[in-house]
């Protein structure tokens, strides 16, 4: 310790000096500390607390969706491309029956609706496509089937065998699929609050009642509605009517912001219900950069023709049909028009020129026949289809047959 009185007061002087000044230079002006501004100071920390909360909640909800779409999806990099380029896509929308009215197999597409969106232009098409249309079945790995209802293609391949099936009959691009499990219907519209449909007609399905006009539906009334057939003056056309408004019933109310604290939910069902190959940037880039799309949608449906093959009903749809509606997705799609050259084409083709098949009669037709493949040779004595080549696996030629079934020259048919 210093003995010198003198020099330790000087010491402290010159140090407490020091510490005041420094104290000065960090301190703030006592008029900052006015009583009216302490209000101000503590929103601004609430706000400060909400705004880091806000944060961590959407960053949780944007890695928790990333993971669980991630996760499901098939990624398709040239079609991801597209979507970054804000180019003009299509995707084909499956509704699967797996589980329903006790399906425990692949089961078929009980609903198929092709979407396309053009940023350019602002436009969207959805076009549904009946299920019992006649198609010329692509996608299986033995090559084994032939002309069916377009919808068996994915009970023969799954979704890819349903996206080269659409995309030959109507010659278009697809690039994405989403294929939705008909179990995930009810469990979507009560994840979004229900939706809001216009009843056309009155009716009753699977013990729910529908009235005419404007109904609002929970997750068990949405699932009769798509579902009724019978009972709709308009059959399936009817049926798939519906389905796109649920559907479009779906999507507005899932992009609202009073549905996005049931994240969580949609989340749950989109992991168990639903397969795609759009990836989580691909979603995200649709809502940001094609959601102007959805202002000038057109949608619209392939009308077949009555007919009966083989004993089972089938819908035909014309040359003039399958033109028309090839033109309207091609045109959206900022793709040239293309005459249509494909089986479709020549099935119709050949009934044209064999059969006289007269498109304008409304009566349903009984002599519409399958030919065989790249031949002009009726494929069997009655009209068939649901082809197995015999050619592609030596267990074609042994199938078993049933009470619809018929076989001609190279081609077994099964209904």
């Amino acid at each position: 310790m210093d003995q010198n009185p003198k020099r330790r007061e000087e010491y402290r002087a010159r140090h407490s000096s020091l510490n005041l000044h420094r104290n000065r230079a960090f301190a703030a002006e006592s008029t900052v500390y006015k009583n009216g501004n302490m209000f101000a100071r503590f929103i601004g920390v609430v706000a400060l607390v909400v705004i880091c909360f806000g944060v961590a909640w959407a960053a949780h909800m944007y890695f928790t969706i990333h993971s669980a779409v991630d996760g499901k999806s098939d990624s398709n990099v040239p079609a991801s491309a597209k979507i970054a380029n804000r180019q003009p896509i299509s995707v084909l929308v499956l509704g699967v029956d797996q589980g329903i009215e006790g399906r425990h197999d692949r089961g078929n597409s009980d609903t198929m609706i092709l979407a396309t969106a053009n940023p350019q232009k602002n436009s969207a098409t959805m076009t549904s496509i009946p299920r019992d249309t006649l198609a010329d079945i692509k996608g299986d790995p033995g090559d084994k089937y032939f002309m069916f209802r377009v919808n068996s293609a994915y009970e023969i391949g799954g979704s890819q065998s349903s996206m080269k099936t659409v995309s030959s009959m109507l010659n278009v691009p697809i690039d994405y699929y989403l294929e939705v499990n008909m179990k995930a219907l009810r469990s979507l519209v009560n994840a979004v609050g229900g939706v809001d449909v216009n009843v056309p007609f009155d009716f009753s399905y699977d013990w729910c009642d529908f009235h005419k006009g404007k109904q609002h539906l929970n997750g068990r009334h949405a699932v009769a509605y798509v579902r009724m057939r019978k009972e709709d003056p308009r059959g399936d056309y009817g049926r798939q009517l519906r389905q796109r408004q649920v559907i479009e019933a779906i999507m507005t109310k899932a992009m609202s912001v009073n549905t996005i604290s049931n994240y969580r939910k949609l989340i749950d069902i989109f992991n168990k219900y639903v397969k795609t190959n759009l990836t989580f940037n691909d979603m995200l880039s649709l809502v940001l950069n094609y959601r102007g799309c959805a202002k000038n949608l057109k949608s619209g449906y392939i009308q077949g023709h009555d007919a009966w093959i083989d004993g089972s009903s089938i819908q035909v749809a014309s040359t003039k049909e399958l033109q028309k509606i090839s033109n309207r997705i091609r045109k959206n799609l900022g793709l040239e028009t293309e005459t249509l050259d494909n089986e479709e084409i020549r099935q119709n083709d050949l009934n044209d020129q064999n059969s006289h098949i007269k498109w304008d009669d409304p009566q349903a037709f009984t002599n519409y026949r399958i030919y065989d493949q790249n031949s002009d040779k009726p494929a069997s004595d009655s009209s068939s289809g649901y082809g197995k080549n015999p050619d592609a696996s030596s267990s074609s030629s042994s199938s078993s047959s049933s009470s619809s079934s018929s076989s001609s020259g190279g081609w077994k048919f099964q209904w």
